[in-house]
């Protein structure tokens, strides 16, 4: 059957429409690619768009020769990793049973969690409690106390309901208990929900930098992060960072801060083309027989 002009009028204005929030969207992103890679004079004049005006890299090579960048780089990296893992498995421990009807205080628990989404003890009485455990210049003062959140945890709680019981059902009868239903079913089931929690709790771990700033006094257990502030701050004062020269920085100031964004939001950017394939829905269709 050939297409109606109405379904073709509808092809071409939802192609252009399409487009245009691509435009809208990745503009900004080039453009501060672009001013990463341009001179001061251009940044300054605003003649800089979409593609570079007097190439520089003296930027990148400030930061990226500094021995300290990469210490912070490393720590960056061994946070998101730890603390993303251990914020899976929480709160798929969490999620998993409050998605169970049968659960005593099923509501009540809810409602505590939720409480938290909109309560909490404030910043000074959160650092007297961790650095009274001793979490400070360690980094379970940032793991531990961002471990769960539970907007995250509610979503995967949701997505745990919608899982059929007749799997949980014909699993029972084959003689399998709660944490084999668990690992050998729901889990394989759930990757949709758990790349994209692992990507929201990836990206939340890259880029805290507050927990770090109030509980780290040691320069090399920083994130990269406060590392990349400080940059910032060193151009705008022509104050240096201890590897760098003021005059440096003050060179370097006009596109700073677009190559710290560059430079923090390259793993993401990598990690995401790999994460997106699974957040098709759909997984569930057909495992169970109608």
């Amino acid at each position: 059957m050939k297409d109606s002009w109405q379904y073709k009028t509808f092809k071409v204005f939802n192609t252009i429409i399409l487009l245009l929030i691509v435009v809208v969207t990745l503009f900004p992103f080039f453009n501060i690619l672009a001013q990463s890679f341009s001179s001061e004079a251009y940044i300054n004049s605003g003649q800089v768009t979409l593609w570079p005006k007097g190439f520089n890299v003296e930027t990148y090579k400030v930061i990226m020769s500094d021995n300290m960048f990469w210490i912070n780089y490393k720590n960056t990296v061994i946070y998101t990793v730890v603390g993303t893992v251990i914020s899976l498995i929480l709160s798929t421990m969490i999620a998993y049973p409050l998605a169970k009807k049968r659960l005593k205080g099923r509501r009540f628990l809810t409602m505590f969690f939720v409480f938290t989404m909109f309560f909490n003890g404030g910043l000074i009485p959160n650092y007297v409690l961790v650095t009274s455990l001793g979490f400070g210049n360690s980094i379970w003062a940032i793991v531990i106390p961002n471990a769960i959140s539970v907007f995250n945890m509610l979503i995967m709680r949701t997505f745990f309901e919608n899982i059929p019981d007749e799997l949980e059902e014909a699993a029972i009868m084959d003689g399998s208990n709660t944490f084999g239903i668990l690992f050998r079913i729901v889990l394989p089931l759930s990757k949709p929900i758990l790349a994209t929690m692992m990507l929201f709790y990836a990206v939340t771990h890259w880029n805290s930098w507050f927990p770090a700033f109030i509980y780290f006094t040691d320069k090399e257990l920083f994130p990269v992060s406060i590392y990349l502030r400080n940059m910032i701050k060193g151009a705008e004062s022509g104050l240096g960072t201890g590897a760098s020269s003021a005059d440096n920085l003050v060179q370097i100031s006009a596109n700073i801060k677009s190559v710290t964004m560059i430079l923090t939001v390259l793993p993401i950017l990598v990690l995401y083309p790999y994460i997106q394939k699974y957040f098709v829905s759909g997984v569930m269709l057909g495992s169970v027989k109608g």
